[in-house]
């Protein structure tokens, strides 16, 4: 839980709403990559970790469950 804590307050903000749980080093090195390719801008960020994480979770609703799934539009 420390490792989170030490989370900067617009990353911890982030992961509250995140679907995904990911881990406290995953997430802080995912935030730095994407907070330095967008200029610092916080919202910019978090908006690409969204991005990030729902192209993990649609991998994995194919690798789970197929193309059948309702989110694959099938």
């Amino acid at each position: 839980m420390d490792a989170y804590d030490r989370l900067p307050p617009d990353l911890r903000a982030w992961l509250a709403q995140a679907a995904l749980p990911w881990s406290a080093r995953s997430a802080l090195r995912h935030w730095r990559k994407t907070l330095l390719s967008c200029g610092g801008d916080t919202a910019a960020a978090q908006t690409r970790l969204t991005q990030i994480e729902k192209r993990q979770m649609s991998r994995d609703i194919r690798r789970i469950w197929g193309d059948r799934h309702p989110s694959c539009g099938g």
